[in-house]
């Protein structure tokens, strides 16, 4: 996907412990994850699956006791530091990603219910209008958590380890990559909210233009985006010009079905991970208390 920081797929010795090296296997697998998928909810879902599998391998890690030793015989480093301010700003991130999503939601449900009723034309006027707030406010919102993931990345790794251990410099760079592409995946939901709200469909030429734009989004994305998001904003627009244009109803409403579907999943998918890091920066406090 276009705009995420690229996670380079780690390499680890052959004698690593095969726990380590099933975190390898699900890095590496998100790595080609990132570099073929398309920025399409379903997409973004299947990264997030995959991101779960990642984490399960990481418990069973952090419940190794020579892991639990290599990293509780050395403190106070700033490296741990790192570590755990990393944990926090994933659950922020998260947990923020969650809401932001929860609360579009709502608004798709509460636009597909006036649409499903026609309870009249002020009516669906005035839920479409809460519907194109809330797409800005989450825009607006997508690019201040987009903003803070890059201060985050820009951080990562700045602590160096000096003289360590065979067995604690692989698992803080276990830890540390999982960071980045967790990192990474966080982004593809906001990047895909974050596309603006399209008040008049565009022709093919200023499409064109769009693609070329920066040179970061394919024609193929901008295409698989148009048909989730961008199409119901057209339908959207041509009922507010003309209310009693029933196709553009049917097209907008069928639109908003799937999109709550996807939204649905995405928002599982999220809650799932918010859980593992919870666990995940459980695990570490309690080793480093000790």
């Amino acid at each position: 996907m276009a705009n995420r920081c690229h996670v380079r797929s780690i390499s680890l010795p052959s004698k690593s412990h095969p726990t380590t090296l099933k975190i390898q296997d699900e890095l590496n697998n998100l790595g080609k994850w990132e570099e073929s998928s398309t920025s399409t909810l379903g997409a973004i879902c299947n990264g997030l699956s995959g991101m779960e599998d990642l984490y399960k391998c990481l418990d069973e890690l952090l419940s190794l006791q020579s892991t639990q030793q290599a990293l509780s015989h050395h403190q106070p480093e700033k490296w741990i530091d790192e570590l755990l301010d990393g944990s926090v700003s994933l659950l922020d991130i998260c947990g923020n990603t969650r809401d932001v999503i929860s609360q579009f939601k709502e608004n798709v449900e509460d636009l597909q219910s006036a649409l499903r009723r026609r309870k009249g034309d002020v009516c669906i006027e005035s839920s479409i209008n809460n519907y194109i707030c809330s797409r800005k406010k989450m825009n607006n919102d997508a690019k201040k958590l987009l903003a803070a993931m890059k201060k985050m990345d820009n951080k990562a790794g700045a602590s160096p380890l000096l003289d360590q251990d065979h067995q604690l410099s692989t698992v803080v760079r276990v830890l540390r990559d999982v960071n980045a592409i967790s990192i990474s995946i966080f982004q593809s939901p906001l990047l895909f909210f974050s596309s603006p709200v399209l008040k008049s469909k565009p022709s093919r030429w200023s499409l064109v233009s769009k693609c070329m734009q920066k040179g970061t989004v394919s024609c193929q994305e901008k295409q698989e985006n148009m048909e989730e998001l961008e199409t119901i904003d057209f339908a959207l627009s041509a009922l507010s010009c003309k209310r009693e244009d029933l196709e553009k109803m049917q097209i907008a409403y069928k639109g908003l079905g799937a999109l709550e579907v996807s939204i649905e999943g995405l928002g599982d998918g999220l809650e799932c991970i918010l859980r593992n890091l919870i666990k995940t920066r459980a695990s570490l406090l309690n080793i480093f208390s000790h």
